[in-house]
């Protein structure tokens, strides 16, 4: 039986984590076609290996079937949303995942976000690159108050960020950090408080089945007229022809989009918008995150637990 596939491109075609990942297993079949593999092709590349290194592809029951010899998986990324933990659990293969190692770049990708779309800096640069030249008056973050939808790894490192700026924080999660909210000074509220309170509101949520569209049309016209909305998280958790609407009308102060449903997405009508900010899923993919996400993958090949113990209850 064969020992390692790494079905992933963008770990295939990073140097540093072939390097490493070759040590410990010399005969690693790399994607090196640059291939989008799901379903057959991605049951064809696996075929005959007992561990694989995955990324975006889908593990589902139909995939895993297929798969007799698989056994182990190490999860290159943070997102579960791909992978079919009961199907895993099903056919006995195990999963090697770390949440959070990519915390500090998509953290920082939240405040820059925030910093840019409060001080209008879309617009002040589309005004420059036409030729006109003014004071452009934006807001500082500094004593805004920020609603944290989802306070874990990345939620949490988020609040360390903000404390230099003396912001209001809210959160908002099914999880009660009673001692971090106590020790951070952080407020705990309801989703409907939150989004009618803060100015700023940033998600950071896995997407399921309790989670899907969570950011609705009805929440969407609780936020404040000039509220920021930050989503570097999954597209799925928001309406996002609600949100777009209320950009189109000119009633939020701006948004700042990483992800979509569809990524890339059909209609490009929001990111023409002078207070919007549409980036192509870029929140982990600093070089600091990206090998600290494919070490954790390598680790897990060794270090893995059932699918199971992964489940949300």
């Amino acid at each position: 039986m064969k020992s390692l596939a790494v079905a992933s491109r963008s770990f295939s075609k990073n140097i540093v984590l072939r390097n490493k990942v070759l040590k410990l297993y010399p005969d690693t079949k790399f994607n090196d076609g640059g291939h989008s593999l799901n379903g057959d092709s991605l049951v064809e590349f696996l075929s005959g290996y007992e561990k694989a290194i995955l990324a975006l592809e889908t593990i589902d029951e139909f995939v895993l079937s297929r798969l007799p010899n698989l056994k182990v998986i190490g999860k290159y990324g943070v997102g579960l949303d791909m992978i079919d933990l009961k199907a895993m659990e099903k056919y006995d293969v195990k999963l090697g995942w770390t949440g959070g190692v990519n915390k500090r770049s998509v953290s920082e990708l939240v405040v820059s976000f925030a910093i840019y779309l409060l001080h209008r800096v879309v617009f002040a640069n589309n005004e420059v690159k036409r030729g006109e030249w003014y004071q452009v008056k934006g807001r500082q973050l500094s004593g805004r108050t920020v609603g944290i939808i989802g306070c874990g790894h990345i939620g949490k490192d988020l609040v360390g960020l903000l404390k230099p700026f003396g912001c209001k924080i809210l959160v908002h999660d099914i999880v009660d950090y009673a001692d971090f909210y106590r020790d951070n000074q952080v407020n705990s509220v309801g989703l409907e408080e939150l989004a009618k309170q803060s100015d700023i509101i940033s998600v950071h949520l896995p997407l399921n089945g309790s989670t899907k569209n969570i950011i609705n049309k009805d929440l969407i016209e609780m936020f404040k007229e000039n509220a920021i909305f930050i989503n570097v998280a999954r597209g799925g958790l928001v309406d996002e022809v609600a949100l777009e609407q209320r950009l189109i009308e000119g009633t939020l102060g701006g948004a700042a989009l990483d992800v979509f449903a569809l990524e890339p997405p059909l209609d490009n009508k929001i990111a023409q918008l002078d207070n919007v900010i549409v980036t192509p899923h870029i929140g982990g993919s600093t070089e600091e995150a990206i090998l600290a996400m494919g070490e954790a993958a390598i680790a897990g090949l060794e270090t893995f637990r059932k699918a199971s113990s992964f489940i949300i209850k």
